[in-house]
């Protein structure tokens, strides 16, 4: 693609398809991520086994990016990735309610998950593909706030529909289908590049991806690691949603605080990108990591709504800050031949933390209190902080 084309717009049809098609996708899973827990708890699973369950699914997902981002680099096409993705993600949805069994419901919550892990790292890639270094966060940033968009406008529906039929959970993931399907369908208008495909018998192997660490460069590292531990203490949003029960609110409260979030993060997002394009990459990341310490340090004090409000506002600037930065980060200094098998890598990675972080969370929830939670993952985002600040020599924002 022209760079001179791409200078003169960033928001080219390929970003704005990519964009509407997250937007919908959003809309659909919103609609029930503020339920989950509670629905997952009026079936009769514990805290504990949502942790795990969330953990795993995540994990799941994580090591599928690694796998289906070389598979996609190798392949020298995105397009097939994505759609299939957000197909395996809709279709969860309706799966969900048909068997209440544990095992159902974790194989359609691990289903959901996998079509994330499918595209998320091709979809990634033909946004990097589409951009340049230096509006590389701008364009990241705002595919992540039209994301966004789509998580408040779905919560706002299942508030809706809530207020007229309370409790009715299972009818709301066969409506969340519709909106997963028109996404699915908007995918179709995709269209890749002519690249070349690359014969390598590493495609064979599921977890080949994690030979990319062996000739990553010393800046990948460096970054991966520090990001690597801040997973290790950032536990599943549930937790969060489940905090806001445990003080002793009611359901209406969860998804009105869940929307207040995503609209905090969707007004900062592509803000927020245009900042870390100007003053780099770790102090947009620095910043992150000081409101998530903040945000959860309130929440392990919170006793009434004002606090509360407080720390989702806090924490709804903490992912615009981070998110697209660190894919940017990743894709200017990764050689364009391996962005997505980069950006699969560290989600692949990743998702191992996460995992662990998920799991983690609800064994301290279940020991120390709910409370014990957010105070472990505040000071641990400050010695993460702290790792930034001792490599700043090492790192540099590069431009490819």
């Amino acid at each position: 693609m022209n760079k001179s084309v791409i200078s003169k717009s960033i928001f080219n049809k390929t970003i704005l398809i990519l964009s509407f098609v997250s937007l919908l996708n959003d809309i659909s899973s919103e609609m029930l991520y503020p339920i989950l827990p509670i629905y997952f708890k009026s079936i009769g699973f514990s805290v504990l086994f949502i942790g795990i369950l969330e953990g795993f699914a995540e994990a799941i997902a994580g090591l599928s990016k690694g796998y289906f981002g070389k598979y996609s680099d190798l392949s020298g096409r995105r397009s097939p990735f994505i759609t299939v993705g957000y197909a395996m993600s809709a279709i969860s949805k309706p799966m969900m309610v048909l068997i209440l069994q544990p095992l159902w419901v974790f194989f359609a919550r691990t289903l959901d998950r996998l079509g994330k892990g499918v595209r998320t790292a091709s979809r990634d890639a033909m946004l990097s593909d589409n951009s340049l270094p230096q509006n590389k966060a701008k364009v990241f940033g705002f595919h992540r706030g039209m994301d966004t968009l789509g998580a408040v406008i779905g919560p706002v529906i299942a508030l809706i529909y809530l207020s007229y039929y309370p409790g009715d959970y299972r009818n709301m993931f066969l409506y969340a289908f519709i909106p997963a399907m028109a996404a699915v369908l908007l995918t179709l208008f995709l269209k890749d590049k002519k690249t070349q495909k690359v014969d390598s018998p590493d495609i064979r192997k599921y977890f080949s991806f994690l030979s990319y660490w062996k000739i990553s460069g010393r800046q990948f590292r460096l970054l991966t690691i520090g990001l690597f531990a801040f997973a290790l203490i950032n536990s599943s949003d549930m937790f969060l949603l489940l905090m806001i029960k445990n003080i002793g609110y009611g359901d209406d409260d969860v998804i009105k605080i869940y929307i207040f979030f995503n609209l905090v993060l969707a007004l900062t997002a592509f803000p927020a990108g245009i900042l870390a394009d100007k003053i780099g990459y770790r102090k947009s990341l620095l910043a992150g990591f000081v409101v998530f310490a903040a945000a959860y340090g309130l929440m392990a004090i919170a006793k009434d709504k004002e606090m509360i409000y407080a720390a989702f506002l806090l924490y709804g600037m903490f992912p615009s800050f981070t998110d697209g930065v660190s894919k940017a980060w990743i894709s200017n200094i990764t050689p364009k031949e391996n962005t997505a098998t980069a950006l699969g890598f560290f989600t692949g990675v990743n998702s191992i933390f996460v995992l662990i972080s998920s799991a983690l969370a609800g064994l301290i929830w279940n020991v120390a209190g709910p409370s014990s939670v957010f105070v472990f993952s505040s000071l641990g985002a400050i010695a993460v902080m702290i790792y930034f600040l001792f490599i700043s020599g090492s790192l540099i924002q590069p431009s490819r």
